[in-house]
């Protein structure tokens, strides 16, 4: 059964046609949301989007979406799609091979003569990754009705507000809160992705069925202590805001390795001042992100996160505060779409097995309007988020086949699957 099996070699040259957009002065592939490079990315995938037979328009949000007619444009569409943004000195398969089969998907069904019962949009979601602004997913958080005008008013390092770098990438950040597809709502949604893991890859398994994605909670500690001259004040008598920013690191990371089932624990990035060898830090800043899809463990890890180094800076008479980042809580994937995923691999002689994902993704957002489920194929060593990343063609293209006949199966359901 290959009627709708991908053409490998246009799938390798349009992987390799977008990666040439990235930051050549950094290691990597780096193509940020609002870069130079992820605008010249846009334009590619925008055109290759229309070369396939798609019709194309990018909404508010700056979603670049793909329209294959179905027979009644009415009913509520079938999506597919993810992100063609990467983090800084990341690789070429994140998102992108979700993207690009999505797009290879409607080539073959206009190839095959397949006419949909509904219509099949493809999207290059905006901005999946974490970002400067702290909101990530913001293409499909504004489809959801999830981007909301305090959203806007958040800065990055430079002091530039995100409704600001909307608008310097030709967007109306304000519209973008106002585009939500919820009155209309969605027949179903899959998403194809790189696993970003080591399960697949060690159980030999070709094709993973997503069982949950995980929720995150993030977390930012202020420390305040007191400064003092580095060759003069006892240790005895040193309130350290960096030694106990380094103390809740540790912290962070032995509450991660206390999950039962699935967690883990990750301290991103320390901030210190004045930042003199010769002068004792009195002010640091940890950010520290617990991930989850036991949502009960994973709010009662950010509390005693929390707890713990509130404690532990205070008998060194260093102070705490603490802001809460949350990003998303853990969204199973819906039930019989994990059914039809496994269904449909089993039918094309693919290996499958039940994963759970320990990264967010646009799927977790697309929930919110209708079935949603994922479609993982495996990561060469479970590397990501770093230039080492890869995937084999191969394992690109069952995903792919997986992904085009699971939506013509889902198509041919009359309403949603529950």
């Amino acid at each position: 059964m290959d009627g709708l099996a991908p053409e490998i070699d246009r799938l390798d040259a349009d992987l390799a046609a977008l990666a040439e957009y990235h930051d050549a002065d950094v290691p990597g592939w780096s193509r940020e949301v609002f870069s130079p490079q992820y605008r010249a990315a846009r334009e590619w995938v925008r055109a290759t989007m229309t070369g396939a037979g798609l019709e194309v328009h990018i909404d508010a949000a700056g979603n670049i979406i793909g329209r294959l007619a179905g027979r009644d444009p009415a009913k509520p569409p079938l999506v597919t799609g993810s992100h063609t943004d990467t983090v800084t000195q990341g690789g070429r398969y994140d998102g992108v091979v979700g993207v690009l089969s999505g797009i290879e998907v409607a080539r073959r069904l206009r190839e095959r003569g397949t006419l949909l019962e509904r219509d099949l949009l493809v999207v290059d979601f905006l901005g999946e990754e974490a970002n400067e602004f702290g909101v990530s997913c913001l293409g499909s958080r504004a489809i959801t009705g999830q981007l909301i005008p305090d959203h806007l008013d958040r800065t990055d390092g430079t002091g530039m507000a995100l409704g600001k770098a909307f608008e310097s990438f030709g967007l109306d950040g304000g519209a973008a809160t106002g585009i939500t597809w919820g009155t209309r709502g969605i027949h179903g949604y899959l998403e194809m992705h790189i696993e970003q893991g080591p399960l697949l890859e060690r159980s030999g398994e070709q094709i993973g069925v997503v069982t949950a994605i995980a929720g995150i909670d993030r977390v930012l500690a202020h420390f305040t202590g007191a400064a003092g001259h580095a060759g003069t004040t006892p240790m005895s008598d040193r309130h350290d805001a960096l030694v106990a920013a380094a103390e809740a690191v540790l912290t962070v990371e032995r509450v991660g390795c206390g999950a039962p089932v699935h967690g883990v624990a990750t301290s991103g990035r320390i901030e210190s001042t004045p930042g003199s060898m010769g002068v004792i830090t009195d002010r640091a800043r940890l950010w520290a992100e617990i991930r989850s899809v036991d949502p009960s463990w994973l709010h009662g890890a950010r509390r005693q996160i929390v707890d713990e180094i509130t404690a532990a800076a205070r008998a060194r008479g260093v102070t705490v505060e603490t802001e809460y980042l949350t990003d998303q809580d853990p969204v199973p994937a819906t039930r019989s779409m994990q059914d039809l995923i496994a269904a449909t691999a089993s039918t094309l002689g693919y290996t499958w097995k039940a994963v759970p994902s320990g990264a967010g993704h646009d799927a977790a957002h697309l929930a919110r309007l209708g079935p949603m489920g994922m479609i993982f194929i495996p990561s060469t060593g479970g590397l990501s988020h770093c230039p080492q990343e890869f995937t084999e063609s191969t394992d690109i293209a069952r995903g792919a086949h997986v992904l085009a006949e699971a939506l013509v199966a889902l198509d041919r359901v009359d309403q949603g699957p529950a």
